[in-house]
């Protein structure tokens, strides 16, 4: 095996990164359950039947390097494209030159490219023409065509774990002393450079090779937590705003929240922080989950989180994140139900889905000369009994319980209380989701 990408020539001009690309898959860390032995990917280039493959994962995951090592295992030209730099005319003239040559088409960046050049690659796959590679950092399902999806093998790559991020930092140590740069880098420092490099191989090797240049000729390289720090200063964590990072952290922060994890709810509303991110942003997400999630466990919630709202549209950064981890903080801490968002889910569906039901006369607009005549007559007004409570129909085809079911559990909060007030006023149970233990 050799050492990393070696596979690249050696001018001593390129990036550290570059000169470490690898030249086949077992050159390549991580990435095991999409490259490593007995895969799909494994199995079609050992059959030399690559077909159509879409590579997805943030950036510095490797795609074009594995890509390019695919195409060294096939003995295959490799042709790249960017959509930035070709367009239909370039795709016809590769199409030529794959009918005389074996070719590997490597699209870099394919969200980006139009439907019409997207179309134009998939019929060089499916005419057999040409192996398709494409590389996209967008979420192919959203980005891409239909029938490039529907006619690819999507792989999808994760970021590196943080000892796999530490062997790219090694081999890249093992690289800058085979040109001569002794670099000292204490074990705790290449963790750090390993960790903060946010699972991107080519950002991690791009620090190193920061920290090693410049350096008087011929001396040794000691690199301290100053120069670390100074290096990842611009942006220690990857956060991409218009991408599925996005999502996926908000993801987390969110479901944090919801299952009551505190120092889960402050890590991801960091990184959402960090990232910059509206604070706007996030108090929404926030309002939505204090009636999402927590409900009539604890009404004040919403409260709080709408309060925190109006206040980061006056304060803004730096104070407002402590605003946003006093509200995420007590949707995290507060009590859950469900009640009011099943609820209202159920009763939609039961409106899309059903024949609508009639007003009952005695709750139909009784406002008026000639309602009476018409039948709009029998309403009790609750507020005329002692119980604040009137005996009658209000919804005749909807069951007791079809819709609203309280998420009242061993708690003291305002859903228990409720449920038990109404069933001492009205000698009924309250219909439970979780059943008639209380």
């Amino acid at each position: 095996m050799t050492d990393l990408f070696d596979a690249a020539p050696r001018t001593g001009s390129m990036p550290l990164a570059a000169e470490l690309r690898p030249a086949t898959l077992d050159d390549v860390i991580g990435q095991e359950k999409v490259i490593g032995p007995g895969t799909l990917l494994r199995r079609r280039i050992a059959a030399g039947r690559l077909g159509s493959i879409i590579l997805y994962g943030p950036p510095g995951l490797g795609k074009t390097s594995i890509a390019r090592a695919i195409g060294n295992m096939l003995g295959k030209n490799f042709r790249p494209l960017h959509a930035a730099h070709n367009n239909v005319a370039d795709i016809r003239k590769i199409a030529d030159e794959a009918r005389m040559r074996p070719t590997l088409l490597f699209a870099d960046e394919v969200h980006r490219f139009s439907a019409t050049q997207q179309d134009h690659l998939l019929a060089l796959c499916e005419e057999g023409v040409a192996d398709f590679i494409g590389a996209t950092t967008g979420n192919p399902y959203h980005t891409l065509t239909p029938a490039l999806i529907s006619r690819s093998t999507i792989l999808k790559l994760e970021p590196l774990a943080i000892e796999e991020m530490e062997d790219v930092v090694r081999r890249g140590l093992h690289h800058l002393a085979a040109r001569g740069i002794e670099v000292t880098l204490e074990p705790a420092l290449l963790r750090r450079i390993a960790g903060r490099s946010g699972g991107d191989a080519r950002r991690a090797l791009t620090v190193l090779e920061s920290l090693a240049v410049g350096h008087a000729p011929g001396e040794p390289v000691i690199i301290t937590e100053a120069m670390v720090e100074e290096a990842y200063a611009a942006a220690p964590v990857n956060h991409d705003r218009s991408g599925d990072a996005h999502y996926d952290v908000v993801s987390a922060f969110v479901k944090s929240m919801r299952g009551s994890d505190p120092d889960a709810t402050l890590y991801w509303l960091a990184r959402l922080i960090h990232g910059g991110e509206d604070p706007r942003y996030i108090a929404r997400r926030i309002m939505i989950h204090a009636s999402e999630d927590v409900g009539l466990a604890d009404n004040t919630a919403l409260q709080t989180a709408v309060a925190a709202l109006h206040a980061v549209e006056k304060i803004g950064y730096p104070e407002a994140q402590i605003i946003l981890a006093h509200a995420a903080l007590h949707v995290a801490r507060a009590p859950k139900s469900n009640s009011a968002c099943r609820g209202i889910s159920l009763a939609l569906a039961h409106v899309a889905s059903e024949a609508p039901s009639a007003v009952p006369l005695h709750l139909r607009d009784a406002h008026y000369k000639g309602a009476a005549a018409l039948g709009h007559v029998g309403y009790a007004f609750p507020h005329d009994d002692g119980r604040g409570w009137s005996e009658q129909v209000y919804a005749p085809d909807v069951p007791r319980g079809a819709f609203y079911q309280s998420d009242a559990r061993e708690a003291a909060t305002f859903e228990r209380r409720a449920d038990e007030h109404w069933e001492q006023v009205t000698g009924r149970r309250a219909p439970r989701r979780f059943g008639e233990k209380r």
